[in-house]
């Protein structure tokens, strides 16, 4: 028999024979190492986190897991139970009962997951919320790199998961793509211009450092959604990527090391001018529009130590660049009113705005020490209101809202079968306090 900690009043169960243990006011789970005694009251347990009982022992001098990994194990299930943002008072019938979604997860309804196999992700909406663009290197659809595909999630649904659209050329690698006001074209950034093979990613180093490949040889192209139309839309001699377009379609932003280090640019649209938003050292990228395109929001490191920059300027140099540092920042349009909003340490990245504009989504892995899980969260503007939005136990990320508000679509390692593959999800999201 094997214990599970569940919440109080909720039934317990053997997970041999499935049987109901108990819905007492007082529920008591016995193993072979521990015993947990949650005591049930009419108050959110948040808000009592003292009316929780803990009783651990040996049973035997032949037990062989000690007793400090049980407590340790037990505290971090608990820590999940008595954590607010994920204890919130909410109906047992409102809890979404589809498997692509935890209980502490009140946000979403009516998941889907669009893809199954491979790494599909940066999946991003067009301005009417019915179609997506995304990445993907499925090898059942004859895939060694990343290419640019274009979808409707309305009549897609995995395992049944054809292959969509190919916008892009199938050579070289792709990255980062994002519809054109309009929604007849879309950009992405590919390294088929130097080469048609699939560059290696970046060697294994000593320091076993996490590394992002910064390839000189990435351009900005355009194409239309059959991808029979494409120009090369942004080229310099380094890398050109990572673009998107504000919502009243003036403008696209992009990160490029044009200028010796990895700043945001600003092209005007469609005439195409280019100037210089950023130019403070370390990486600015992903960056997004606000709803009402006069601001940025973007990811940024920022070496300080003499030892920290050498670090950044050396791997940049190689066309690489460590991404386990990174704080979220926001700035006007012309790069003023630049300041910090996020102060979490470790890697926090891929923020978008909530379509009210005072709210960013975003992944982090700040609240753990060892660099994952990575999850969505949540931030106010100004930095306040930190809520954490999944709870999965291994990576969720690229989080975006549809233009109207009523779904987000993130990438997710969630209920993969046990293998890599990280997929696409869809839900409705639902806005709670």
């Amino acid at each position: 028999m094997s214990c599970r900690l569940t919440k109080p009043g909720a039934l317990l169960h053997d997970n041999k024979n499935q049987n109901p243990r108990g819905r007492n006011k007082t529920t008591t789970q016995r193993c072979k190492e521990l015993t947990i005694t949650f005591v049930k009251n009419s108050v959110p347990m948040h808000k009592h986190r003292h009316l929780i009982e803990v009783r651990l022992w040996k049973r035997s001098t032949s037990d062989t897991v000690p007793l400090f990994t049980l407590v340790t194990g037990f505290i971090i299930s608990l820590l999940a139970l008595s954590n607010p943002a994920s204890s919130q008072s909410m109906p047992p019938s409102a809890i979404p009962s589809d498997s692509l979604i935890y209980p502490a997860e009140q946000h979403f309804a009516n998941a889907r997951r669009l893809t199954q196999g491979g790494d599909n992700a940066e999946a991003y909406w067009n301005s009417a919320s019915n179609s997506l663009v995304f990445q993907s290197n499925n090898p059942a659809w004859g895939l060694e790199c990343d290419q640019i595909f274009v979808l409707d999630p309305t009549q897609l649904k995995a395992p049944n998961f054809q292959r969509p659209t190919m916008v892009s050329t199938g050579k070289g690698r792709t990255t980062c793509a994002y519809f054109v006001p309009g929604d007849e074209r879309v950009v992405w950034a590919s390294t088929h211009g130097a080469q048609d093979s699939c560059p290696p990613p970046p060697a294994p180093r000593p320091d076993r450092k996490y590394l992002w490949s910064i390839d000189p040889a990435y351009d900005i192209y355009l194409s239309d959604l059959k991808g029979e139309q494409q120009e090369v839309l942004v080229e310099s001699p380094g890398y050109d990527a990572e673009a998107t377009f504000s919502p009243d379609g003036r403008w696209m932003v992009f990160t490029s090391t044009r200028d010796g280090d990895l700043d945001l640019y600003l092209m005007s649209w469609p005439d195409r001018q280019i100037t210089r938003v950023t130019s403070v050292l370390g990486y600015d990228g992903g960056a997004f529009f606000s709803p009402d395109s006069k601001q940025l929001i973007f990811r940024a490191s920022r070496p300080q130590t003499p030892q920290e920059v050498e670090e950044y300027q050396q791997l940049l140099s190689e066309g690489l660049v460590a991404p386990t540092r990174m704080e979220l920042f926001v700035c006007n349009l012309d790069g003023s009113g630049l300041r910090q909003i996020t102060q979490l340490g470790g890697a926090n990245w891929a923020p978008y705005f909530h379509p009210d504009g005072q709210r960013v989504v975003f992944s982090s892995n700040h609240h753990t020490k060892r660099g994952f899980p990575f999850n969505l969260f949540m931030v106010n503007l100004d930095g306040s209101g930190l809520k954490q939005i999944t709870f999965d136990p291994t990576f969720d990320s690229f989080p975006m809202f549809s233009p109207d508000g009523r779904r987000l679509i993130f990438a997710s390692n969630r209920r993969n079968g046990g293998t890599r593959d990280t997929n696409l999800i869809l839900v409705d999201w639902v806005d709670r306090p």
